[in-house]
């Protein structure tokens, strides 16, 4: 699962096709009602063990939670209740669709876990994960990672801006860390990527390839249709990825990636936030459960905002 923190404008496209022309239609473009009409809640029990009770939309709209203005939709994190150690964790959101974003607003703080990802299938890992957007603590850069079963391996070197944290995808066999790569810009997350007014995501899935770009808000190389998405986009005027991971013999998607959906979620803590050793380093204070029990507003930018769900196919 993805996490980190983030604010500001990001943008997210999806774009899936089964043949090999870098050019796109837009197939869907949702704001406002019409986009939360296109997620599912999900209010299971936290996988990844966080200090988070994800709640339904109806729970949400009665808290305050979710909102809708001016097409924007917003989805925040509980910043007003001081929690009992014994009880529920913070009430936030994890939401399932399938389509593509513009983010504009982003999470942030101490102990949260943000993300945005793909999930292939439901037999994790075998069917594959994507993390588009992944940190935790604050800190930067993006972290993009690509998790599946065993027997699944990305060369060393390949044409992507970002930087290898590893090849082996088995999520199993590398304790989850599998085959991420580091983004080149410090603006790609968190406070960074908020004080920059954000930037714009986008994942290409292919059958030979899935390429994960980034572009900050002011970047000047950034690609008009994605600045200013149109009815058609054409990756191949794109550039270098941020993100690179090609489909070979070593690792056939055929094998190990089913059809997937996009994720949004904002967890607390949980196995990577709330590790002790990397939630001290960020420089954070306490426990990270005890900062999330006892520090309600402290998490009053811990929300996503989003113009728009879009896909092209």
């Amino acid at each position: 699962m993805g996490s980190g923190l983030f604010a500001k404008s990001l943008t997210l496209l999806a774009a899936i096709q089964c043949a090999t022309s870098a050019t796109y239609s837009q197939s869907s473009s949702l704001t406002g009602q019409k986009f939360l009409d296109a997620f599912t809640w999900h209010t299971a029990a936290d996988p990844n063990f966080g200090r988070v009770n994800y709640i339904d939309y109806p729970a949400a709209q009665s808290k305050g939670l979710v909102s809708v203005s001016r097409n924007q939709v917003t989805l925040r994190a509980d910043s007003t209740t001081k929690l009992n150690p014994m009880g529920p964790g913070r009430d936030s959101f994890n939401l399932v669709s399938n389509d593509h974003f513009d983010i504009a607003h982003m999470p942030e703080g101490c102990g949260t876990w943000p993300a945005v990802w793909s999930e292939l299938g439901n037999n994790w890992p075998n069917g594959g994960e994507i993390d588009i957007v992944e940190g935790v603590n604050n800190q930067s850069p993006d972290s993009i990672t690509l998790h599946t079963g065993p027997g699944c391996t990305m060369p060393s070197q390949r044409q992507m801006s970002g930087t290898s944290r590893g090849n082996d995808c088995n999520a199993y066999e590398t304790d989850n860390t599998s085959c991420g790569v580091k983004v080149k810009s410090a603006n790609s997350f968190g406070p960074s990527f908020n004080a920059a007014g954000g930037g714009w995501y986008a994942i290409e899935r292919t059958p030979s390839f899935i390429k994960v770009f980034f572009w900050s808000r002011h970047d000047p190389t950034t690609p008009k249709d994605v600045s200013s998405p149109g009815p058609n986009i054409n990756t191949g005027n794109w550039g270098t990825p941020a993100a690179y991971f090609p489909s070979s013999s070593s690792c056939d998607f055929n094998t190990h990636l089913t059809a997937f959906n996009i994720v949004i979620d904002l967890d607390f803590c949980g196995a990577w936030a709330g590790n002790a050793q990397v939630y001290s380093s960020a420089g954070c204070p306490s426990t990270c459960a005890d900062y999330v029990n006892f520090n309600p507003s402290a998490f009053q930018n811990a929300y996503f905002t989003f113009n728009a769900l879009t896909i092209y196919e």
